[in-house]
């Protein structure tokens, strides 16, 4: 009896079929092997995070565990975006829980990452604004006083 060879590389532990080959995101880009979010790189969470890696690429290389995990995460994105949006209008941090949810889809599904991307560059931006602002604010006052004095 001859076994088809996708079957023989699965039973192998190696899969050649197409979606060893396809992906969502171009290469070195996906969040999980991205530049940015190396296992050994310094900062909080790199151990989370090196044992997040690991578990990702192991669901990668079994077929059957992605279209599940994707929907499990799905659903946990969806899931705290609606709590977000809930929390919106009470006092207390609704879009950073709206914005968290985003990141979660972000992890697999590239509309989302780009998504977070945006957010974060905007939110880089504002940062950077206010800080200039904050800086002119404190060296007019610091410079009203000197010229009184």
């Amino acid at each position: 009896m001859t076994i088809p060879a996708g079957v023989a590389a699965v039973r192998k532990g190696f899969y050649a079929g197409p979606m060893a080959t396809t992906s969502s995101y171009p290469p070195g880009t996906h969040p999980a092997t991205g530049p940015d979010s190396l296992p050994g790189a310094p900062g909080p969470g790199a151990r989370l995070r090196q044992l997040l890696t690991r578990t990702r690429a192991w669901i990668h290389r079994h077929p059957r565990l992605r279209t599940p995990y994707r929907f499990l995460v799905g659903a946990a994105g969806l899931a705290v975006i609606v709590i977000g949006l809930i929390l919106v209008p009470l006092p207390g941090p609704g879009w950073l829980i709206v914005f968290v949810g985003v990141a979660v889809l972000g992890t697999e599904f590239p509309a989302a990452h780009r998504i977070t991307l945006s957010v974060r560059r905007v939110a880089h931006r504002v940062r950077q604004w206010w800080r200039a602002r904050r800086d002119r604010q404190g060296a007019r006052s610091s410079g009203a006083g000197v010229e009184a004095a």
